[in-house]
């Protein structure tokens, strides 16, 4: 991932305003054909028993939420769109969807799985990195972390309906040192991944 020069901070604090704005848009384009699955399936089988997981960002919940409930899973999802999450709440009842902010993430308890896909990237560098200690807070010993980055340090705009849409990335040595000092190991991780649509992609897990 690259960029010219440091993105305005502005544009990273846009970005929860646009996926409200724009919920029924996101929600017609997100393909639902989960080229993630090799990875969703890496992050099943390697889960402890409980089986409780956490979805950052995830929005209507289609298609991985969907993915990980159809396959056992007691799902919490969070997400900043209320519009969004009012489709998740409709569409799959039986978990549970909370509006909140990961930057503030304190729910006061553990998960045998934790996820942000395709949502962890949309914070600042210094967000990201302050983002592992609750990473490690909310997780259980054993439980499993995966995320997606950019494959570089950096931070890139692309656009969504006609709007500005912030991206950032820490270097992979970065990810890697904040993942050992919150008490977790890296357990695979492949950048640009043929086989992902391209993606960066870590999984991790905490340390008994």
């Amino acid at each position: 991932m690259s960029g010219a020069g440091e993105a305005p901070p502005e544009l990273a604090e846009a970005v929860v305003g646009i996926y409200r704005r724009h919920a029924a848009a996101f929600d017609a384009r997100r393909g639902r054909a989960l080229w993630e699955r090799g990875w969703l399936d890496r992050f099943l089988e390697a889960l402890p028993a409980s089986r409780e997981v956490l979805d950052l960002g995830c929005g209507m919940g289609e298609p991985i939420a969907r993915y990980l409930i159809d396959h056992g899973c007691r799902l919490t999802g969070l997400d900043s769109s209320p519009a969004l999450l009012a489709l998740a709440r409709r569409r799959f009842p039986q978990a549970a969807w909370v509006e909140g902010d990961m930057r503030e993430l304190a729910l006061a308890r553990r998960f045998a799985g934790l996820l942000a896909w395709d949502s962890f990237f949309f914070l600042t560098p210094d967000a990201q990195r302050d983002m592992f200690p609750r990473f490690a807070a909310h997780l259980e010993p054993g439980g499993m972390l995966l995320f997606t980055s950019g494959p570089e340090a950096g931070e890139r705009i692309g656009a969504f309906e006609g709007e500005k849409l912030y991206h950032a990335s820490l270097a992979p040595a970065e990810y890697r040192a904040l993942i050992a000092a919150n008490g977790l190991e890296v357990v695979r991780h492949v950048a640009d991944d043929p086989d992902c649509d391209r993606h960066t992609v870590w999984l991790a897990r905490r340390r008994p």
